[in-house]
């Protein structure tokens, strides 16, 4: 028998650790390959973990609640042969043997510094989510965070360095900091907590905590809006053509595909040309600087069972086909609902849809997610009557139509900008040609 060190998989990009939600199996249990051993919890996602052999769970490394890095040993598994990785394994996958090159780092912290921006701390100082939610609990401005000297990759500062000055804070001497940045590092308030006088609780009354993903929803949701200034533009859509063409295929693309065809990816379709037409309302912002995006990723805001959001990302969709779209958006929508999806599929987006008329809503203001500057709510296809203009005159026909609400930053998305990029959704979705292969 051998022992097989089960490692923290890679998670994609600027995802350098996870936390222990449930193990699925207890320490004496045997698993096979491809099993699901444990439910791990990024900032963006919850996720399983397979094991890639089989074996018995001898010792079980991380328990509930604690963080692992990625390429650290979660658990030792028993297996059959002489095989599995040794230590000096472990040591590969979590230390690199040289050190990576420069270019290859400023490619990798690029987005990071940009992600962390758009929270409490500037964009020269990288934070894991871990890291970043300690520092605001403890009220540990960003003047202290440069003092502290990281342990980690390229001198990041770990779990372990910020407990560690935690600890010793009282024994430190008080940074020194100028009265503007005082101002700036304050800290922001705290989505989950209020004054428990404001609060009364009856008899009878229900007190349900949050949920890990809920406390993240409501965190990031209002940071969202005390970072940007939100405008709410609105337009009804005659998609009678769009309702035409996708009974007109829907039966087909199913037979042919396997996969059913929704509006989603019509809508999509044109939002990804409205975009290419306006590649200003694909940017983020950087302090002082936008930064106008190469590719277009476009968020699906998905609800889910438990009455929770999340918000796959469809990688470069202004590549992809209507029937590419189609799958795409299947698929994740399909791993969203049955808690498959991978930290990296929600990462990237530059823009978001968010599909309020599959609520039966007509129209919504929805709230930005940063680092993006809009998003476009899409509400109910209802059938009414409207006056439509002929060769012969006027004449009122029954037509499916459609609210659209569009809201963006106005740091950067005026008006014009934000009004235009909506007129161009709705000429779009109102002259889509029946004749459309899928």
């Amino acid at each position: 028998m051998a022992e097989y060190k089960l490692l923290l998989p890679s998670m994609g990009e600027g995802v350098m650790e996870a936390t222990i939600i449930t193990w699925l199996f207890n320490e004496g249990d045997n698993v096979k390959e491809d099993d699901s051993v444990v439910e791990i919890a990024t900032d963006k996602v919850d996720s399983d973990v397979p094991t890639p052999v089989s074996g018995k769970i001898v010792k079980i490394l991380k328990q509930k609640d604690e963080v692992a890095k990625v390429g650290e040993a979660i658990a030792i598994l028993e297996i059959e042969g002489e095989g599995g990785n040794t230590a000096s394994e472990e040591v590969k996958t979590e230390t690199p043997a040289a050190a990576p090159d420069t270019d290859t780092l400023k490619t990798i912290e690029e987005p990071l510094k940009v992600a962390a921006s758009t929270q409490e701390f500037s964009g020269d100082l990288y934070l894991s989510p871990l890291v970043k939610s300690i520092a605001q609990q403890e009220n540990i401005s960003e003047t202290e965070l440069k003092t502290i000297k990281g342990s980690g990759l390229e001198g990041r500062i770990t779990k372990e360095d910020i407990l560690a000055y935690v600890n010793n804070r009282g024994n430190q001497p008080a940074p020194q900091a100028a009265p503007v940045q005082q101002v700036v590092s304050a800290p922001q308030p705290v989505a989950t907590s209020a004054p428990a006088s404001t609060i009364s609780v009856a008899a009878g009354d229900e007190i349900i905590p949050m949920d890990r993903m809920r406390k993240i929803i409501a965190e990031n949701m209002v940071k969202a809006k005390q970072i940007a200034p939100h405008v709410t533009s609105f337009i009804e859509t005659d998609v009678t053509n769009v309702v035409k063409w996708r009974n007109k295929n829907k039966a087909v693309f199913e037979k042919r595909e396997g996969e059913k065809l929704t509006f989603m990816p019509i809508f999509v379709k044109a939002v990804v040309k409205a975009i290419q037409d306006f590649p200003m309302i694909n940017v983020s912002i950087n302090g002082d600087n936008i930064i106008k995006k190469k590719n277009i990723n476009i968020g699906m805001a998905t609800a889910l069972p438990d009455g929770n959001l999340i918000v796959p990302v469809i990688k470069n969709a202004d590549q992809l086909s209507l029937s590419g779209l189609a799958k795409a958006i299947n698929d994740l929508a399909y791993r969203a609902r049955n808690k498959k999806l991978r930290p990296e599929d929600t990462q990237g987006a530059t823009y978001t849809i968010s599909n309020v008329g599959s609520f039966g809503n007509l129209m919504g203001t929805p709230i930005i997610p940063q680092p993006q500057v809009a998003i476009l709510a899409i509400g109910a296809i209802v059938k009414k009557p409207a006056v439509l203009e002929t060769a012969d005159g006027d004449v009122i026909a029954i037509r499916n139509l459609m609210f659209m609400s569009h809201s963006y930053d106005h740091r950067v998305v005026d008006g014009s900008l934000g009004g235009m990029m909506l007129k161009h959704v709705h000429d779009y979705l109102e002259n889509w040609d029946l004749n459309t292969e899928i």
